[in-house]
């Protein structure tokens, strides 16, 4: 019989939060560079053009999404499981829904047909364009700062 050696090293525990943390931040990395990829691909040496088209929209507008989707899961796994989530947090939520989906109809008004290029057109990343994406950005953002549980750091 072979005698088994037993570990007296404390096994550290990780809760379903500390995953869920660390998930939100790993997505909004890897959303963060996609967007740098799309926004300026001149700074990674893989700038053709010297207009924002079609592809470089499309890539930060989806580098968009999951920053967003990294940032909703990060803070969510702030708030406890048992605690319900309070009103703003739920407005936040939402705001960083319709932020995004704001940014998504202002960058690709082109290719939607709402743009200054008529369709046959190539698709060109205007400054009313830029100005709408900056909009659903800034309530993205707004909607990340209310998402974030400020109740549990009050002075008791």
């Amino acid at each position: 019989m072979s005698e088994e050696k037993k570990s007296t090293a404390p096994v550290p525990v990780v809760t379903r939060r500390a995953d869920q943390a660390r998930l939100g931040l790993f997505i909004g990395v890897i959303g963060f560079l996609v967007f740098i990829l799309g926004a300026k691909p001149e700074w990674l040496g893989l700038d053709r053009s010297p207009v924002i088209g079609f592809v470089q929209i499309t890539v930060f507008t989806f580098g968009l999404g999951f920053l967003c989707l990294g940032g909703y899961i990060g803070l969510s796994s702030l708030w406890k499981s048992d605690e319900e989530r309070s009103i703003l947090a739920d407005i936040g939520a939402r705001l960083i829904g319709t932020g995004y989906v704001i940014a998504v109809f202002a960058g690709m008004a082109d290719i939607f047909g709402m743009g200054t290029q008529p369709l046959p057109a190539v698709p060109f990343f205007g400054p009313w364009q830029a100005i709408g994406v900056q909009v659903g950005q800034v309530m993205i953002a707004a909607g990340l700062t209310l998402m974030i549980p400020f109740h549990r750091y009050k002075k008791q």
